[in-house]
């Protein structure tokens, strides 16, 4: 039997803030790899993984600390 549980969040103002930042950031860069890997395929017919993709992402963050990196539970 599966079970599903709904929780209402109620963040203050400037947790609201920081949630709408978090998803738009993640939306970029979502929306930036995909097209990297369209792009990838149209021009040079290579398949970009999520391993390549995702060893990428962790140089992006250290050039960029206070981009990406700031939603990174290690940082």
């Amino acid at each position: 039997m599966r079970r599903s549980f709904k929780f209402l969040l109620r963040p203050t103002g400037k947790q609201a803030a920081a949630l709408t930042q978090c998803l738009e950031d993640h939306r970029e860069l979502y929306n930036a790899a995909l097209e990297h890997r369209r792009t990838a395929y149209r021009k040079a017919g290579v398949t970009i993984g999520y391993g390549e993709q995702s060893a990428e992402l962790k140089e992006i963050r250290k050039a960029d600390p206070d981009g990406q990196g700031r939603w990174s539970a290690g940082s």
